[in-house]
């Protein structure tokens, strides 16, 4: 082998061909290979090359990449997946851009049409008088005075319902005081007489299912063709001396309120919202809702030093000249039925003058095709909308301020017919602040308004047996999300109003009566069912004919008001149904760990062993000091007298002050109703704490059922009464 290297690598260069060699001595043959290589080729001559470059505006690009395929072509290279991504962009993006155009369209729709009417608002020739000259305010001062007070005209006495006087120390208009004390000038009113006959034939009864009702009770409707407009009395003054002496549970609510106020005068006086835990405050309108929202709760516990000094805040602070959007239900119930009430109670006119001036900034919401109001206004440029992403409003929002609109009605209708022999005073140094004062609406014009409202409920279809959809639309005025029905969230309040408004116009309004009482049939039908293993009674929820066994705390408003309509003449079966649900909202306070119950709760439908009849998702855990449950036992104990509502009362109470005080001052809201040890403060205290759960908190532990008598008031929406309209 190396022999052969050898010579292979000698042979390196040669010229010669491959040979066989025989072998030496005989040995056998051997192979030997010659390689013959060749000498490398002369390099190719060299060459010069000149590049010219030609330029037309365009660069030019032979390669592969820059040919133009097809798109047909490129969209089959994409894999599946990328083919998806971008028919679901695409589709996306159209579906947005027909939905941004439906929502301009319909934005310049109504601009179209506020600007229509805002010029057939003004005078078509210049310089031609309004037909109804506006009407400017009283002036206003800083103290009480009696100059302040309403004139009260003397009234004529017919026949009359109410069981019993509310025992409350009402302010008494100064007029009754002119002639003699005030003991005189209430010896001085007629004894109530039936005008009629027992036996006159004309006499007539409402019958519905089981509801029957004398229409004579109570008192018609103020007509709006009516030349002068007639100003319901307050409610009967009480004789001024020591008022009675709260109860020990009294006592106990009283104190919570006192921290609570002690909270929010420290941290967040002025201001909408307290939170607590941070010690400071949020907004919401920036107009002093809690404030405003406890006024009559002041007032019934007797804290006059307090409401004094709240008061004083309303005469000096209070101005609705802001360039703010309110949510008009919200504000309505709050704010004017705050307003309202703490007049009726107070008999302050300064709250009456208040609630007129915030009443009439409200009104350009009514402003619709419809006349389904917007579900917000700017009160300081009157420009009304809907909210920014749709342009439905809910229908408890636009079904729940009839109450107060029509007691604004009533009351402002008389006051400026008393002024309209008044000087117009200059309106450029007014003593409370208020700088621009806008012509008021006409009292006809507002009840004609909110009237109008229930009227196209009661006509509309997509009602399942009385039973509504939770949203209308602002523009057709038809219901949408047609289907779905719920006592809860966004419709409950819808059927409350409906008692409510039949009770405040003195039973007369049939219609109410018949909607309402068909609404409580279509519930024990489509929305009643029993809970397992302890047959609790509850309401739920129903989507396009599938039902969910969903409650909101919220419901628990409907306990009550049942009991309120078996009060004044309702069948006794809503009684029986009234009951039974009162012990499911007190189940749902009692079977939680902190004894406070959680915003939404599901029931089980079938028996499972080890489970409970109530069931809370992670995020439904939360409590927000709201009013309904203890809003229905105050109801329940007035109509039955059983004193276990008072004592379920007393549960909730003290579980109120032991998971959601803060020692510095106030009550926060917290996240979880079933852990004790850490219930998670969420640092916000709900202006309805004051203004709705402590007020009927101290009304279910009073056995005087003359404080705020069934029979003299109706409690809107927001816990705040008004009075029942009594005959003229």
């Amino acid at each position: 082998m190396a022999a052969c290297e050898g010579r292979r690598s000698g042979a390196l260069g040669s010229s010669q061909s491959d040979f066989l060699t025989p072998p030496v001595g005989g040995a056998p043959w051997a192979v030997a290979t010659t390689v013959v290589m060749y000498p490398p080729p002369p390099p190719p001559p060299h060459r010069d090359f000149i590049s010219v470059t030609l330029s037309f505006g365009e660069s030019y690009d032979n390669s592969k990449s820059w040919r133009r395929r097809s798109c047909w072509r490129k969209w089959k290279q994409l894999s599946r997946l990328q083919r998806n991504m971008i028919l679901f962009l695409l589709a996306f993006l159209i579906f947005c851009g027909l939905l941004f155009y439906i929502n301009l369209a319909d934005h310049w729709k109504a601009l179209a049409f506020r600007l229509e009417e805002e010029q057939k608002m003004r005078p078509e020739i210049a310089g031609l008088k309004p037909a109804n000259p506006p009407v400017l305010p009283a002036p206003q001062k800083a103290d009480t005075d009696p100059e302040d007070f309403p004139e009260i005209s003397s009234q004529k006495s017919q026949r009359h319902v109410q069981r019993g006087p509310p025992h409350l120390q009402i302010r008494p208009p100064s007029q009754d005081l002119q002639d003699g004390t005030q003991e005189e000038a209430m010896k001085r009113e007629d004894v109530p007489v039936d005008p009629r006959p027992e036996g006159d034939p004309q006499r007539t009864v409402i019958s519905w299912r089981g509801a029957v009702i004398e229409p004579e009770q109570g008192t018609e409707l103020p007509s709006r063709k009516a030349e002068v407009p007639t100003k319901p009395p307050l409610p009967p003054a009480r004789t001024q001396g020591t008022p009675a002496h709260p109860n020990y549970r009294q006592k106990g609510v009283i104190d919570v309120f006192l921290h609570a106020w002690k909270g929010y005068r420290k941290f967040a006086w002025g201001h909408d919202e307290l939170k607590p835990v941070s010690r400071s405050f949020s907004e919401w309108f920036g107009l002093g809702l809690t404030l405003i929202d406890a006024l009559d709760t002041m007032w019934i516990l007797g804290l006059r030093k307090e409401f004094e000094e709240a008061r004083k805040w309303v005469s000096k602070k209070l101005h609705f000249e802001k360039d703010v959007d309110v949510n008009l239900f919200e504000s309505t119930i709050r704010i004017l039925g705050g307003l309202l009430s703490a007049y009726h109670l107070s008999g302050d006119s300064l709250f009456l003058r208040k609630a007129e001036d915030f009443g009439n900034r409200l009104m350009p919401a009514f402003r619709t095709p419809s006349k389904i109001p917007y579900s917000d206004v700017n009160i300081g440029t009157g420009v009304a909308h809907p909210p920014r992403w749709t342009s439905d409003s809910t229908v408890a929002e636009v079904t729940s301020i009839q109450l107060e609109f029509r007691e604004l009605s009533r009351l402002t209708g008389a006051r400026k017919f008393q002024m309209l022999s008044l000087r117009v005073r200059d309106e450029s140094h007014p003593e409370d602040g208020s700088a621009l004062w806008r012509p008021p609406v006409g009292s006809s014009d507002i009840q004609e308004a909110v009237e109008k409202v229930t009227q196209h409920i009661h006509g509309l279809s997509g009602k399942k047996d009385g039973l509504v959809p939770m949203f209308i639309n602002t523009h057709s005025g038809l219901f949408t999300h047609l289907g779905v029905f719920t006592l809860g969230a966004r419709a409950d309040s819808y059927y409350e109003y409906l008692l409510k408004q039949w009770i405040q116009g003195g039973k007369q309004e049939t219609q109410l009566l018949e909607d309402y009482v068909e609404a409580i049939e279509g519930v024990r039908t489509h929305l009643l069912r029993r809970s397992e293993p302890s047959k609790l009674t509850f309401v739920g929820e129903l989507a396009h004919g599938r039902f969910s066994a969903k409650m909101d705390h919220l419901v628990c408003f409907l306990p009550g008001t049942l009991a309120l309509g078996v009060y004044h003449g309702l069948p006794a079966s809503h009684m029986e149904l009234a009951r039974e649900l009162m012990e499911t909202c007190y189940q749902m306070n009692r079977q939680m760990e902190t004894g406070l119950s959680p915003e939404i709760v599901h029931f089980n439908l079938y028996p499972q062993p080890g489970r409970r009849d109530v069931e809370v998702k992670p995020a439904d855990r939360h409590n927000l000091l709201r009013p309904e449950t203890v809003e229905s036992l105050f109801y329940l104990y007035r109509v039955t007298g059983d004193r276990k509502y008072q004592d379920w009362g007393w549960e909730i109470l003290q579980s109120f002050s032991r998971f959601t005080r803060v020692p510095s001052g106030g009550y926060s809201s917290i996240n979880n109703v079933q852990d004790p040890q850490k219930p998670e403060p969420r640092d916000k205290m709900e202006s309805f704490f004051l203004g709705e759960t402590l007020k009927y908190l101290f009304l279910l532990f009073s056995d005087d059922p003359n404080l705020l008598s069934l029979d003299a008031y109706v409690f809107n929406t927001e816990a705040h009464p008004l009075p029942i309209w009594s005959p003229a």
